[in-house]
């Protein structure tokens, strides 16, 4: 086999095998154009709440918030549900939030807190549906867990997902949401955890796809040399005068 007939069959082939994940591509990059990002974040219902600073009053100590919170390293001042708490943390992440003025633990937050932040946090036209503190929640949330779930009734079905240590809502998902993920699963091509750029899929592909161009440059090259491209364009110019003159012939047959 000559090298010329061994560039075609490896340009036909890695086509061919481009072909369905080019097309996947294209389709994906057009349903994750249509949707405006915010909507897919549920961030268009969601409420921001102005800063407000903290007033200037006598606290807890710090260092008994330290000394009581397991695993605890760090405490942050911050205001929680109208209220100033410090907010603990440790190697592993938020540990909980107490009472900045008593010094009293708030969480692990029950059902009762956790619907008053999905309220305050949601501006939709929706209602509370359900609520419920899951271990395993579904694939759609993918960070820390326990985390409850509230959804609401609202068209687009807003999932918000609560955490019970720190009151964050922590995810906001909604059927727009998943129907991106869908695609930009297929688009990234990481059809497990749908975060890796680097999966050796997509690698193949781009591999793929740096082959298909090289080979494809090569015959041009092959057809160059050979003059194929000249003689392609001799024939085109050599039919624009024959169309040209049997459009003439049709004009004078009319006027006469």
């Amino acid at each position: 086999m000559t090298l010329k007939s061994l560039t075609q069959r490896v340009h036909l082939w890695a086509g061919l095998f481009l072909g369905v994940q080019v097309l996947l591509w294209m389709l994906s990059g057009v349903v994750m154009s249509w949707f405006p990002i915010e909507l897919v974040r549920g961030e268009v219902s969601a409420y921001s709440a102005p800063d407000i600073p903290l007033d200037a009053q006598t606290y807890a100590s710090p260092g008994g918030i330290i000394a009581q919170a397991d695993g605890a390293t760090s405490i942050e001042l911050r205001r929680f549900m109208g209220k100033p708490v410090y907010l603990a943390r440790g190697e592993n992440g938020a540990t909980g939030i107490y009472d900045a003025s008593s010094g009293e633990r708030i969480s692990p937050l029950n059902e009762a807190t956790v619907r008053k932040i999905a309220k305050q946090d949601y501006v939709g036209e929706g209602n509370i549906v359900h609520a419920a503190l899951m271990s395993y929640p579904p694939h759609e949330y993918r960070a820390e867990r326990p985390v409850w779930r509230v959804d609401f009734d609202d068209k687009y079905h807003t999932r918000l997902y609560i955490l019970p240590n720190t009151g964050e809502v922590r995810s906001r998902r909604n059927d727009i949401w998943r129907l991106y993920d869908f695609f930009w699963m297929l688009h990234i091509m990481d059809y497990g955890e749908r975060e890796d750029f680097n999966n050796p899929l997509i690698m193949v592909a781009s591999l793929t796809g740096f082959i298909f161009a090289l080979s494809g440059v090569i015959i041009v090259f092959y057809r160059l040399g050979r003059g194929r491209y000249k003689n392609d364009l001799s024939l085109l110019t050599k039919k624009h005068p024959q169309k040209n003159r049997d459009a003439d012939d049709k004009n004078i047959d009319s006027i006469s």
